[in-house]
């Protein structure tokens, strides 16, 4: 008999094994045997990948102690990956590949790199899409490893481990522009993009760059996919990367992303309410939740680091808000009102302005003899529930000004045609 036909009786025979040692996975191996012997391919690959995705339920050892994801892929999915959804087998690869780092004897990584490697070398196949999804994966793999090693970044093996890392990044940020409204599934490549971009930054710096990846991997991932210390972990990071990031302006952004809930109840909200304090332009507030977590504040390095800067930004976002919420033909401010508003004394409000404008935070001119600037423009920013409801509210004004000058022109009209 020929090595093709002793295939689907190979795989087979896996999947009833496996069946037998574990009889909890009884169903879920039966539904595989089935699909298989049906050859529903998509299906199969469907619910391979569900499964893989589950380590804490379904990763087993097999009758000689190997890997079980590693047997299943190797017996019963590679044999057929000219069949599949190519993407989803780069995503069955994945899933089978972080599931060996929790494996004794592969927590080198060298058995899960060789899985996605192995993968790439069919990269013409795999087509744009399940290629960057595999390098991306392979990427964050390295820094996954690389961090549990818990190896000095400066070492040769780390510099070396990075610098392949952000080659790639680099390499592939023009291919993910490509794809975005060309794939069904691009949200998928983008996330697995965007996290091994964020992990890279999170692990090099700085907060700023860290912050613009992982903004974008929240948008393009599902909570549901993350556990909930990947979810809190992950709330953590992206917070203090908004309150120290250098140029991080738009706290909106953070406060509106569902992944902030995840710290409610927890000794870490008052980055919440920092951020939230900020967002509002309200210094007072800021300070006042400061204050109050001024212990907890002292166990991150970040802000106790980056203090001055954080205080910089808070007053300047106040500035950003104070014209924000002025009528678009009341955006003359006084000197002596943007100090009450920022609370800076008289003497520093130039510096703010001047510091503003640099920043273009707000563009317009300023009038130092009659002491008031005049402002043209301000950074567009997320709103958050109330401030749209500000929002709406003076739209609301807007209409009812604009239907009392209809009805004037309306009536002067009138009038002037009747002469």
């Amino acid at each position: 008999m020929s090595r093709l036909s002793d295939i689907p009786t190979a795989a087979v025979e896996h999947l009833e094994s496996m069946s037998t040692l574990h009889p909890d996975l009884s169903d879920k191996y039966a539904s595989l045997v089935n699909l298989y012997q049906r050859k529903l391919w998509h299906q199969l690959t469907m619910s391979t990948l569900d499964f893989v995705s589950d380590p804490s339920s379904t990763l087993r050892t097999t009758a000689e102690g190997t890997n079980s994801y590693l047997a299943l892929f190797d017996k019963v999915i590679l044999p057929i990956d000219k069949k599949l959804n190519q993407l989803t087998l780069a995503r069955i690869a994945s899933a089978t590949a972080f599931s060996l780092l929790d494996s004794p004897p592969y927590k080198d990584g060298v058995a899960a790199r060789a899985i996605l490697e192995n993968l790439l070398e069919k990269r013409d196949r795999l087509g744009p899409a399940a290629a960057l999804f595999a390098e991306s994966r392979l990427g964050l793999l390295g820094l996954t490893v690389l961090g549990r090693s818990g190896e000095a970044l400066t070492t040769e093996t780390s510099v070396k481990a990075l610098s392949s890392t952000k080659e790639s990044i680099a390499k592939n940020r023009s291919v993910l522009a490509e794809l975005a409204d060309t794939e069904s599934e691009a949200a998928v490549v983008h996330s697995a993009y965007y996290e091994t971009a964020m992990t890279y930054r999170k692990a090099v710096g700085p907060p700023e760059a860290y912050y613009r990846e992982a903004i974008q991997y929240v948008a393009y991932t599902s909570l549901s996919d993350l556990s909930q210390e990947e979810r809190y972990s992950l709330a953590t990071d992206l917070s203090l990367a908004a309150l120290t990031g250098e140029g991080v302006f738009n706290f909106g952004e953070v406060v509106t992303a569902p992944a902030l809930k995840c710290l409610d109840g927890t000794d870490l909200y008052f980055l919440v309410e920092l951020l939230t304090a900020g967002a509002h332009g309200d210094v007072l507030g800021f300070q006042r939740v400061a204050d109050a977590n001024a212990q907890a504040i002292q166990n991150q390095p970040s802000l106790v680091s980056r203090a001055d800067a954080v205080k910089e930004k808070i007053t300047l976002l106040a500035l950003v808000n104070m014209v924000f919420e002025r009528p678009s033909l009341e955006r003359t401010l006084s000197f002596e009102d943007i100090a009450d508003r920022v609370v800076v004394p008289l003497d520093q409000v130039e510096w703010v302005i001047m510091r503003a404008l640099s920043l273009k935070l707000i563009k317009g001119t300023m009038d130092q003899v009659e002491q008031t600037v005049d402002v043209t423009w301000v950074m567009p920013r997320v709103l958050d529930s109330k401030q749209m409801s500000e929002l709406a509210t003076r739209f609301g004004e807007w209409a009812v000004k604009v239907s009392q000058t209809k009805d004037f022109m309306h009536e002067s009209a009138g009038a002037l045609l009747n002469q």
